[in-house]
């Protein structure tokens, strides 16, 4: 079957019973009221806290064939999941099914725990390190292909019923006796806890584990006291120096540079750059140095936007300082910078991944979105991008907020480089679909600018404006004037080496993964 960008899907999936496919940006609309959490009660003065996780994971009743949630504030620093997962091996618990809102390299122990049937069954926005590599050569070792979901698409399918959580387990910075928690505090803070806010909303049950708890009350909280079932407490959650850096570090490489500064440029002369705008752009280099000259000309022409959103960095909190901009909401905190911003200054504001881009609410942050810049690993003459496969389709990165965002935005402009690792990334199709080509607006390169067809009204400004604008044909020559057109990947056409399937954020599968096949 063919979906509405002419992706081949399956008629049948393994281990998935119903599935739609995908028609279009705004196609697929809601037909249900949604879920709600299961209802338990507190007998008076019951104390949360337990002795230990194997105690946690008797109370909550935890048993084969269930589905357990992690979320990913602590990135690559994450003690947590290899301690509950390891708890629940030892128990014998098998046939467990993990929802995490991603996952890193530090997630590579899950490898052995899926070889002897603990784990069954993945559900994330990002498929990383030795974990993805192990699961593209051995799809069929799961019961179904990875459920890759972007930030949004996973909120509204927890929301929906789509995806039911049994226990979640949440890494906690600072928590109280009564189970208020937040992000803001102690030795392992990592700011924002937007993913972990929809799993203690919906989750049947909700364990905190924490590395900081404390007496007095804390205020204010991200997570609630009447959403925490039982609390445990460990020496520690993660490891610091993987949770956050220091302040992350803008690009000093030419090539990101080059793009950086073009984007600013098409920000610019787009006419968006103006009283009121709103933005949101990434934690990679390039995406930090357009935020470095979009800082300069804001301060030049006493500009001042509405608010900034998305993953939180150094940058976008200067800016904030500045008084650049009014508000900043923060569905994920990304460096220290950012995590002592949004513990001190109250227009640093907190949100759910649902707030930020499900989008079956009612008002989404990111459709007040002006303008979005986002990365690729690959893009096509469609405008079709790719960011959780490489050029093999290995599995290698997330699908995060990028098509919430590009499909919110009034102009979305993607930042990829014409040549990475002497391949051109410019394909006539990318190997998988993430964001749509009618939810892009520009590609930018270091060669040149393209801009969609379809938006003529930025066309005419860019080429007015004496931009290198080319069409995405003549960038996609310019690649392979410089190292030749690549050979196509062989891919397994059997249904039971489908690794993963990519849902659009509406639920809608846009793309599978494939199983490469390397002579």
């Amino acid at each position: 079957m063919k979906n509405a960008i002419g992706r081949e899907i399956p008629e049948t999936i393994r281990g998935i019973k119903k599935f739609r496919l995908y028609g279009g940006e705004f196609m697929a609309l809601p037909t249900h009221t949604g879920t709600a959490r299961t209802i338990r009660i507190s007998l008076p003065h019951t104390n949360k806290i337990l002795a230990s996780i194997e105690e946690a994971i008797e109370k909550t009743g935890l048993k084969d064939g269930m589905t357990i949630s992690f979320h990913h504030h602590l990135r690559n620093g994450d003690y947590l999941m290899q301690l509950v997962v390891g708890a629940i091996a030892k128990k014998g618990i098998k046939d467990i099914t993990i929802a995490s809102s991603s996952l890193s390299p530090c997630h590579d122990f899950l490898i052995d725990y899926i070889k002897d049937g603990t784990i069954t069954a993945l559900e994330s926005s990002g498929l990383r390190g030795s974990l993805g590599k192990f699961i593209c050569a051995n799809p069929s070792i799961l019961k179904k292909p990875v459920i890759i979901r972007s930030h949004g698409g996973r909120a509204r399918a927890i929301e929906s019923g789509e995806l039911h959580i049994d226990v979640a387990f949440m890494g906690v910075p600072t928590c109280d006796r009564r189970g208020n928690c937040t992000g803001r505090t102690g030795k392992s803070a990592f700011g924002s806890m937007g993913y972990a806010i929809i799993d203690a909303e919906y989750a049947d049950q909700v364990v905190a584990i924490t590395d900081n708890l404390q007496d007095t009350p804390v205020f204010p909280c991200s997570i609630p006291q009447s959403e925490i079932d039982y609390i445990v407490v460990v020496d520690a959650i993660g490891d610091p120096e993987g949770i956050a850096s220091g302040a992350i570090r803008i690009t000093k490489n030419p090539t990101q540079l080059v793009m950086a500064r073009y984007a600013a440029e098409v920000m610019e002369k787009s006419g968006y750059l103006k009283n009121g705008f709103s933005m949101q752009m990434g934690s990679g280099g390039a995406s930090l140095a357009v935020g470095m000259y979009l800082r300069e000309k804001m301060k030049e022409k006493n500009i001042k936007g509405s608010f900034g959103v998305g993953g939180m960095t150094g940058i976008f909190v200067d800016m904030l300082h500045d008084g650049l901009f009014d508000a900043v909401y923060d569905a994920q905190t990304f460096d220290i910078p950012a995590i002592e911003s949004i513990a001190s200054n109250p227009n640093h504001i907190e949100i759910s991944a649902s707030t930020y881009a499900n989008p079956w609410n009612s008002s989404p942050i990111v459709n007040d979105l002006d303008v979005v810049f986002l990365s690729a690993t690959e893009v096509d003459v469609d405008f079709n991008i790719n960011v959780i496969t490489d050029s093999n389709d290995i599995c290698m990165g997330a699908s995060g907020g990028h098509s919430d965002t590009a499909a919110g935005a009034k102009m979305s402009v993607i930042m990829c480089p014409i040549i990475r690792g002497r391949l051109p990334m410019i394909r006539d199709h990318v190997q998988t679909v993430v964001t749509p080509g009618d939810s892009i607006d520009v590609i930018v390169t270091d060669r040149g600018i393209a801009v969609n067809p379809k938006r003529q009204d930025l066309l005419e400004k860019l080429t007015a404006a004496h931009l290198p604008v080319k069409t995405i044909q003549e960038l996609q020559h310019i690649a392979y004037s410089l190292v030749g057109k690549p050979e196509e990947v062989k891919l397994s056409q059997d249904p039971e080496d489908i690794v993963a399937v990519v849902e659009y954020r509406d639920g809608s599968i846009i793309d599978v993964i494939r199983k490469p096949i390397f002579d």
